[in-house]
């Protein structure tokens, strides 16, 4: 049975140990975070397909089930634009945008996306985030980001909204640019003229909710709604009543695999807030805690008859910039927002949707890291064309496709790495007992008729066959007779079952060409207990199982074999 102390002390986190000398602190960055997430919500619901009021109820579901059960001080849970178009891409299929049905399956996929990171974060599934790469990360943000830009241009200019690819959409919207309308131009471009302005001066200033303010203030003073400038309407306001609408079948195997790809994106996306905005820098964060922590707040959204709910890297970085202390300021964010609805509801129904639009566009500008994609291109090597090709997939296939896709590269390229590992021949660094790879073209000290084979990553059924051969191939190409290898084992970390048997066919055969093996700085407890247990050592001989090269080597020339030295290659 669970105490209720317990309970209480894994309640509010944040809140634990708060000291009244933070109130001042949250309640500043509770302002500026209210001033950012207003602009932000609504858009990004409707980029989701979804009214504007349910981004609101998104952040403060997310904002209120963090605070309760999230372990992270700083993070700002709502919704999140990297999942919206995700989202919208697997419920367009199921319905038309801005439908009863299509709102139901919006909530239906949120619950299943809750209860995929409920499970993760109770069964402490933390790694899951370490499946994708940066450059793979990188390049597939960049195509949801292009996904945002195109989507939003017609808003934007006032054009009609073109279908088809993604293609044939940049086709239309440029054949439609003469007749763009003037006044949803210029209140779409000021708004994201402002808010990139705003941003490359401090983030904390809440450029895009000034842009909205002063686009409503203009569509007011001078009746640009009735000059073809589209405004979002009155929020409406009415009594929460939560819901609850299980799926059918049919239903669920339709959203089960959009639900699972939102909520991997969503646990990616938390372990690097947390990485990025740690609570404590010398604790260990509870990254497991904070999944629950958002997945009960996507259950809370779908029961409010909003979306999903992502932590957000941008409004986190504003809370610990403004700083705030604890949850309380996401708290009182939400009081804020609520507050503004309550009594502003009207004043939004004067705001241009070209504002959203422009707001949308900066946020896909944000998404597309040119910086980082620099960074890949100069360091990365290879690694760029993953950048490339998880962008392409995403931006000429429909999204959901193409995110799987790209999660499926990065798993594939991790997989090739272990399968092509680099393995090596060794030589001694001269006046030493370092055996390491020397530079082509500088000479190292070699045992005559003794190969130092080094294999570079743990021996797994991916790559068993490809180190045999690698090895086969270095004593092939040995300008003296070998009659001793020594592997070098200190890459080693594990060994599976077809690792073992596939090294062990290879230490029978060499021993039938009269050729000696041995194993050096096996020194993973894991790789160990492997080797034992599989037969490997006993193939060996346990007398061939040494701490270091030098000392195989040494144990060989005791044995009458003839201790002798040269330089080369």
């Amino acid at each position: 049975m669970i105490k209720l102390d317990k309970i209480n002390g894994w309640l509010f986190a944040s809140l634990q140990s708060y000291r009244p000398s933070w109130l001042v602190s949250d309640a500043i960055a509770a302002v500026t975070l209210a001033a950012i997430a207003i602009p932000e919500q609504l858009a990004t619901a409707r980029l989701v397909g979804m009214p504007p009021i349910t981004g609101l109820l998104a952040f403060g579901a997310g904002t209120f089930a963090f605070a309760a059960l999230g372990a992270n001080r700083f993070m700002s849970v709502g919704a999140d634009s990297t999942i919206a178009p995700i989202m919208a891409s697997a419920l367009a299929v199921l319905a038309a945008a801005g439908s009863a049905q299509y709102a139901g399956m919006a909530a239906i996929l949120a619950m299943l996306v809750g209860v995929v990171l409920l499970i993760a974060g109770l069964g402490r599934a933390g790694w899951i985030a370490d499946l994708l790469s940066i450059p793979v990360t990188t390049g597939f943000l960049a195509g949801i980001s292009v996904h945002i830009i195109v989507g939003q241009l017609p808003d934007l200019f006032g054009l009609a909204a073109p279908t088809g690819n993604i293609v044939h959409q940049i086709a239309g919207i440029l054949r439609q640019l003469p007749h763009a309308n003037l006044y949803p131009t210029v209140i779409g471009l000021g708004v994201l003229a402002l808010a990139l302005v705003s941003e490359r001066i401090s983030s904390r200033i809440p450029g895009a909710f000034i842009a909205f303010v002063v686009s409503g203030l203009a569509v007011w003073a001078f009746g640009l709604a009735h000059r073809g400038t589209a405004v979002l309407g009155a929020l409406p306001i009415e009594r929460l009543h939560l819901t609850i609408q299980l799926p059918s079948w049919p239903q669920f195997t339709q959203l089960l695999p959009a639900s699972l790809i939102v909520a991997l994106v969503c646990i990616m996306q938390t372990a690097a807030v947390v990485r990025s905005f740690p609570s404590d820098p010398e604790k260990e964060e509870n990254v497991s805690r904070d999944f629950s922590a958002i997945g009960v707040g996507s259950i809370i959204a779908a029961l409010l008859g909003a979306f999903a709910v992502d932590s957000s890297p941008p409004r986190t970085a504003v809370v610990h910039e403004s700083g705030g202390q604890s949850q309380l300021s996401g708290l009182l964010a939400t009081a804020i927002v609520a507050a503004i609805v309550f009594l502003a509801a009207g004043a939004f129904a004067v705001l241009p949707v070209a504002a959203l639009s422009g707001v949308l566009v900066f946020i896909g500008m944000r998404i597309f890291r040119v910086a980082a994609m620099w960074q890949i291109y100069r360091r990365g090597g290879y690694e760029f064309l993953l950048v490339v090709a998880s962008a392409a997939l995403v931006v000429f296939l429909p999204i959901q496709t193409g995110v799987t896709m790209s999660i499926l590269l990065s798993l594939v390229h991790s997989i090739y790495i272990i399968a092509r590992p680099d393995c090596a021949v060794l030589s001694r660094v001269p006046g030493t007992n370092v055996w390491w790879r020397e530079p082509a073209g500088e000479p190292g000290e070699v045992e005559p008729g003794v190969l130092v084979f080094a294999p570079g990553a743990p021996v797994y059924f991916t790559n068993a066959a490809y180190i045999r051969r690698v090895l086969t191939d270095a004593i092939a190409a040995k300008t003296d007779d070998c009659q001793f290898v020594v592997i070098e084992a200190r890459g080693v970390i594990d060994i599976d079952f077809t690792g073992s048997q596939m090294l062990q066919q290879v230490v029978g055969e060499l021993h039938q060409r009269g050729i000696e093996v041995a194993l050096a700085r096996l020194e993973a407890e894991r790789a160990q207990r492997a080797a034992a247990r599989t037969g490997l050592i006993a193939v060996l001989g346990s007398d061939h199982v040494f701490r270091s090269v030098d000392d195989a080597i040494r144990a060989r020339s005791s044995t009458g074999q003839v201790d002798q030295r040269s330089t080369g290659n």
